[in-house]
Parts: C-alpha cells; sequence; structure tokens
C-alpha cells in the first residue's frame, strides 16, 4: 500500500513514458531515414531488447512462453510499426489526437478482461483530456491518407490490448526480465518482415544514429520501464490518462524546434490535456479531498477514494 506521496511519485514516473513517447514524431520527421517505418521500429527494438535479455538471463517458463510473446506483439511487434506507419503518413497533429483515444480504449478493454470498472470521473477525465488534445494540435487535414489512420487506430488497440494484459497477467520476474522477452519477441517478429518489405537497411548518417540510439535508450528502454511500473501499481485506467502528456510534449517541441503555431486554443488544450490526466488519478483526487474525508489508517489510494465516493 503506497502513501499519496509515493502514489505521487509513481504518477511521476510513469509520466516520464509518454514525455519520452512525445518526441517520436519530431525525432522520426527530422532525423530518420524517409518512409522505413518497420525498420526503424527493429532497431528500436531488438538490440536493447538482446542487451537486457543477456543482462537479465533469465527466459519464460511454462505458460510464459506464450504469454511473453502475446505481449511482445501487442506491446511491441505490432505496436511499433504501427505507430511508425502512423507518423509518417499523417500530420502529426491528428496522429496524436487519434493517440489520445488511448485512455478510453484502456478502460474499455480492462474492463472487460480484468473487471477494472472506469467509474465516472476516468471517463470524463479522458474526455476531457481527448478535447485537450484536439485543441492542442488543431490543424489543417491535409496530408491524411488511409494507410496513416489504419496504423493510428492499430496502434491504439493493440497496444492498450497489451497494457491489460501486463495487468492480467502478473510477471513472476522483474520488469527489466520481462521487458526484455517483449523487446526480442517484437523484435525477431520484425526483422524477416522489414527485409522483406523495406529491403535492406537504409544508409544511416550521423543524425539517424543520433535518432535511432535516443528511440531506443529513451524512448523504448527508459520510457516502457517506468510504463509497466506504473501498470503494476495503478489502475490501467490511470495509467493510460497519464499518457495523454505525449501529445503535450510533442507540441511544445513542435513550437520550440520546427516554428508551429501556438495560440490561445493551444494554450486551452493543454490545460485541459493536463486537468483531465491529474483528475483521473486517486492519488490527486485524494488529496484535494483530505479535508473533507480521512482514509482510514492502512487503506490504499484507490481504496480511499471509494471510500469518498460512498460518503457522498
Amino acid at each position: 500500500m503506497e502513501s499519496n506521496r509515493a502514489a505521487l511519485t509513481t504518477v511521476l514516473l510513469t509520466a516520464v513514458a509518454p514525455a519520452a513517447w512525445g518526441t517520436t514524431y519530431i525525432v522520426t520527421e527530422r532525423l530518420l531515414p524517409p518512409d522505413r517505418p518497420l525498420f526503424a521500429a527493429l532497431l528500436r527494438a531488438l538490440p536493447i531488447g538482446l542487451a537486457l535479455l543477456a543482462w537479465r538471463r533469465q527466459l519464460p517458463q511454462g505458460s510464459w512462453w506464450g504469454k511473453a510473446v502475446v505481449l511482445g506483439l501487442c506491446n511491441i511487434g505490432l505496436f511499433f510499426p504501427l505507430i511508425f506507419v502512423s507518423a509518417y503518413h499523417l500530420p502529426g497533429g491528428l496522429a496524436a489526437t487519434i493517440q489520445a483515444l488511448s485512455p478510453l480504449a484502456v478502460m474499455g478493454i480492462a474492463w472487460l478482461l480484468i473487471g477494472e470498472r472506469p467509474g465516472a470521473l476516468r471517463a470524463v477525465a479522458a474526455l476531457v483530456g481527448l478535447t485537450g488534445v484536439a485543441l492542442l494540435v488543431l490543424q489543417s487535414p491535409d496530408g491524411v491518407t488511409p494507410l496513416g489512420l489504419t496504423g493510428a487506430f492499430g496502434s491504439v488497440l493493440v497496444s492498450a490490448l497489451g497494457f491489460v494484459l501486463v495487468k492480467r497477467w502478473p510477471a513472476p520476474v522483474d520488469l527489466l526480465t520481462l521487458m526484455s522477452w517483449q523487446l526480442v519477441v517484437g523484435g525477431l517478429v520484425l526483422l524477416p518482415v522489414a527485409f522483406l518489405v523495406e529491403g535492406a537497411p537504409p544508409a544511416i548518417d550521423a543524425p539517424a544514429a543520433l535518432g535511432y540510439t535516443w528511440l531506443a535508450l529513451v524512448g523504448t528502454g527508459l520510457a516502457y520501464y517506468c510504463w509497466f511500473r506504473g501498470l503494476t501499481r495503478m489502475a490501467a485506467g490511470g495509467v493510460a490518462l497519464i499518457g495523454l502528456v505525449n501529445p503535450v510534449v510533442g507540441t511544445l517541441l513542435g513550437v520550440a524546434l520546427a516554428a508551429e503555431a501556438f495560440g490561445l486554443a493551444q494554450a486551452l488544450g493543454m490545460m485541459l490535456v493536463l486537468g483531465g490526466v491529474l483528475a483521473g488519478q486517486p492519488a490527486v483526487v485524494s488529496l484535494l479531498r483530505r479535508r473533507r474525508t480521512a482514509a482510514p489508517v492502512g487503506v490504499d489510494v484507490d481504496e480511499a477514494e471509494g471510500l469518498a465516493v460512498s460518503r457522498r
């Protein structure tokens, strides 16, 4: 059971993941070779997965072979290429808006698979956050393609399923070992597909090498550790809401590095996104209610929120 301070620390550490993922679009656009989503996904997953596996030196046992394959496909093998397809074939703003549907997708799948009811507060927070993302990345729909839309919506669904399954299947190993299994599975699936579909690897210059290294170490290694850590400690819906930090970072980077417009609509959108993220976290709600409702000693944050609601 976590204290409110520990719960807030978990929220902040989990937010590192979407903050890192928010750099994907601009790194892809500015540094990576064009039109190579499968190769980018491969380099993002397999090298760091093999490095982690060599470090942890532990393979799945029993039923976890099958579970590792399913998680690796959902969170890496399918998700990575789909997200790069959307990054290459959609305007960044539209791609980010579609990704903002992820909290609703996670809540729905969590309800079906693990009986985790989202609650009215989290559902409203997700809708507020989605509205904020739409305002945040408000722009012309030029450049929309069916392939890009397929990649964006597909990435939302497979990642939502993968995240919920991480909670449904508590791993018998530490997070780094669990990550290594998923990254290796996803990378090995991507390896033949990337070469068959895209051919030989592209020439990698210094900017591309920097981009791939950033996405592998920060956008994958660090980000997934923080994200899976959050999933083991928080409700799936609460973690998914934190993912809305992704377009906030993407927008700020676009303003700072690509001279993108930032006006009143974007400012309002950012406030709505951050408000939705905070409103969907039991630790934050508990702190706001502390003056009205004191949680009994030994009751965790989620239970405290439930008690507060029941006493209304």
